[in-house]
């Protein structure tokens, strides 16, 4: 550059690595500018998530990816699912499945009769994907309408599955 700034015939043509400092001085900038905005917003980003979990307020997101009521669990599989069930089985149960699990957590399984609370089992989850089933022996006085409630770490609702005991 400096061979053509100093020679009189070629001062007014700009050549082609001049205009290439340019633009590169031109996009760096922008690009820099970019990346500092980019950089500010990652920042308060994070600050934001480590004041919520500093507060107590950051809580797994949860994908449940499965959930059904059945008569049997094998090789962590539901057996039978479906929404009527007899009495002469004795027991059924509540498979759940989550994908893309963020932290270690828990869920309730909630399991009502005639929409009375019979009981509620805690599991935990863990990342990054998690099954998981609880149970209940069935008696002769457990026939009727039945629901279980899915419910996660800050008592919210994911899901609820109705069936029915029958003889």
């Amino acid at each position: 550059m400096f061979l053509l700034a100093n020679n009189p015939a070629l001062r007014h043509k700009k050549s082609f690595y001049e205009v290439i400092d340019m633009d590169m001085v031109f996009t760096g900038g922008i690009k820099s500018y970019l990346h500092l905005i980019v950089s500010v917003g990652i920042f308060f980003g994070a600050i934001g998530h480590f004041n919520e979990v500093l507060a107590g307020d950051e809580s797994p997101r949860l994908s449940l990816a499965q959930a059904v009521v059945c008569e049997t669990i094998r090789d962590l599989q539901p057996v039978n699912a479906g929404i009527t069930f007899s009495i002469e089985h004795g027991k059924i149960m509540c498979f759940t499945r989550f994908a893309a699990i963020t932290s270690e957590t828990f869920i309730l399984h909630r399991w009502y009769r005639r929409d009375e609370l019979v009981s509620e089992k805690k599991l935990v989850l863990k990342p990054p994907q998690w099954s998981t089933y609880s149970s209940i022996q069935l008696r002769e006085s457990d026939k009727g309408p039945w629901h279980v409630s899915i419910v996660d770490a800050k008592d919210q609702t994911i899901t609820i599955l109705r069936f029915s005991v029958t003889e």
